[in-house]
């Protein structure tokens, strides 16, 4: 499928002048401001400079988030439970708070990342009882979740539940629960908990693992009623790029469900790629992992393919690039700017997708009556002329009036 019309709408507007008549025969200039569609990265960053103290660090945050600005409409902050409540009872709502609100008060919708994880779990939890556990599991998403209601209105609620319950590497708290009550199970009490804290909220299941094991889970869970609002999928690509073939058979059996679908944590290399052999990623252990000319060409390219194909398909309500900048995690080149901040040719290719080629700028003239119709992508939009401005919605077919402010 090539067809991007299930991304645009048509708009017939009758332009006003500040007075209320109609702006005739005048020109006027439409610009897209955001996308509807959800462009996306890891915003960790942003926590990290409410925390700061140092003015060079500072500086230097800011210029990375600049450019994270410009480039994405969305961002993942950090709820690991071990980090973000290291000691029972001391969290670090200040800075994650201060950090949801930088970006909101810039047009940034923002997704929590995970509530519930076997990774990343709180040690202090393992003092107690399965059910004390998970009762203070569902004490935690009623917490976390209502405390950022209005900012944080989309959360991952559960993380990797395919290998939650099978999980060996290292004894944990919700691996613990998994087992004891089983997958369906917890997820339901996870997803009763959120919905409960945020009946508003969009609230997601996400894996890596995109085997017919993700069905068979997703079929249980929605037979069982779990109020799943979108299908997390998992993209790292340490190991090479997935391909068309593997992408559109992704997207195939994954959107028989009916549900939006959301990538949330697509990884693409620029360096070598990490051999085939390794079956966790995180067995890959390096010092340094350096970007090359070769491969940040090859990054460029596959991002361009992969969000091409993802915009076309419709179910696609989300695509999250994980790592902004070079050396996150694992130490790998996968990010759009290097670590020092200057930009990669994947970024340049991903704007000239998000600002370029899937954006709508026209200058348009109105007729006797102050109308005017265009076709645009869906999204937020300016309209300008003579030094006065309106703002609107496009969103579906849209036939009304647009009044100009001085």
């Amino acid at each position: 499928m090539n067809d991007l019309n299930h991304r645009k709408a048509d708009a017939y507007l009758r332009v006003l002048n500040p007075d209320g008549s109609a702006a005739a025969n005048r020109t006027v200039q439409v610009d897209q401001t955001t996308h509807k569609m959800l462009f996306g990265c890891g915003a960790f960053d942003a926590v990290a400079l409410q925390k700061t103290d140092d003015e060079n660090r500072r500086r230097f945050l800011e210029d990375r988030l600049g450019k994270w600005l410009k480039l994405f409409n969305y961002g993942t902050l950090p709820f690991y439970w071990g980090r973000y409540e290291p000691e029972e009872g001391k969290t670090a709502y200040a800075e994650t708070m201060a950090a949801a609100r930088w970006l909101t008060d810039r047009g940034v919708k923002v997704k929590g990342h995970p509530l519930c994880w076997h990774t990343v779990c709180a040690p202090w939890l393992m003092q107690y009882s399965n059910d004390e556990i998970l009762r203070r599991q569902l004490a935690r998403i009623n917490r976390d979740v209502t405390a950022y209601k209005g900012v944080i209105d989309m959360w991952d609620v559960i993380n990797e539940v395919v290998i939650m319950p099978v999980f060996d590497k290292y004894d944990n708290a919700v691996t613990r629960i998994c087992k004891d009550l089983g997958r369906i199970r917890l997820v339901k009490e996870v997803f009763a908990a959120a919905k409960e804290s945020n009946p508003d909220a969009v609230l997601l299941i996400n894996d890596f693992n995109t085997s017919v094991s993700y069905e068979i889970l997703l079929e249980g869970l929605l037979e069982a009623g779990v109020p799943i609002g979108a299908i997390g999928i998992q993209s790292h690509q340490h190991q090479g790029y997935w391909g068309k073939e593997k992408l559109c058979d992704v997207l195939r059996r994954f959107s028989r469900f009916g549900l939006p679908i959301h990538f949330t944590e697509n990884t693409l290399i620029s360096g070598e790629i990490m051999p085939a052999y390794i079956e966790d990623l995180n067995n890959w252990q390096v010092d340094q992992w350096p970007s090359t000319p070769e491969g940040e060409a090859r990054q460029a390219s596959e991002i361009s393919e992969m969000y091409s194909i993802l915009f076309t398909h419709p179910q696609v309500e989300a695509i999250t690039t994980w790592d902004f900048n070079d050396g996150c995690w694992l130490k790998a080149p996968s990010g759009l700017v290097r670590e020092d901040n200057s930009i990669k040719p994947a970024y340049t290719a991903l704007s000239e997708l998000i600002h370029g080629k899937w954006e709508t700028h026209e200058t348009l003239h109105t007729d006797e009556n102050g109308c005017v119709a265009f076709s645009g992508f869906k999204g937020s939009y300016s309209l300008k002329a003579d030094g006065c401005c309106a703002a609107f919605e496009l969103d579906k077919a849209l036939s009304g009036d647009v009044r100009l402010c001085k």
